[in-house]
């Protein structure tokens, strides 16, 4: 009888725990590639390298999203457009800031020159019996 052929068990060497790996942008998209050769997956891979699956379709993602700046940053990229709008919104709060933070000061500033006046006002007073 044949029985049929089961396929080789691998033994993949898992890195010790406790030790975070850092991986270079041409390491992510090395790895990236081999997952794209036909009849590779990123799973297979992932286990060969010792990297979990997870993080090499996060890596694949941000290529697609943001290329290679994105890959070698590890976060996604974000367009011209949106950091000119951030960055105008920024100006704008930093001088509402200064507005509010100058008020501060003006009120402060009235409130010490009140308290001032209330002392000066409270003169001394006439001495009883209504002599002038």
């Amino acid at each position: 009888m044949n029985e049929p052929k089961t396929p080789p068990i691998e033994v993949v060497q898992m890195p010790r725990p406790g030790r975070r790996r850092r991986f270079s942008a041409e390491e992510k998209r090395r790895l990236l590639e081999l997952a794209d050769q036909p009849g590779e997956s990123i799973s297979s891979v992932a286990r060969q390298y010792g990297v979990a699956p997870s993080l090499m379709f996060k890596w694949r993602r941000l290529l697609e999203q943001g290329g290679e700046v994105s890959l070698q940053a590890n976060e996604p990229t974000v367009a011209e457009s949106e950091v000119k709008e951030l960055k105008v919104r920024v100006r704008e709060l930093e001088r509402l800031l200064g507005r509010k933070t100058m008020e501060v000061e003006i009120l402060q500033e009235a409130v010490r020159i009140g308290r001032e006046k209330k002392l000066l006002s409270r003169g001394p007073l006439l001495p009883r019996g209504g002599g002038r």
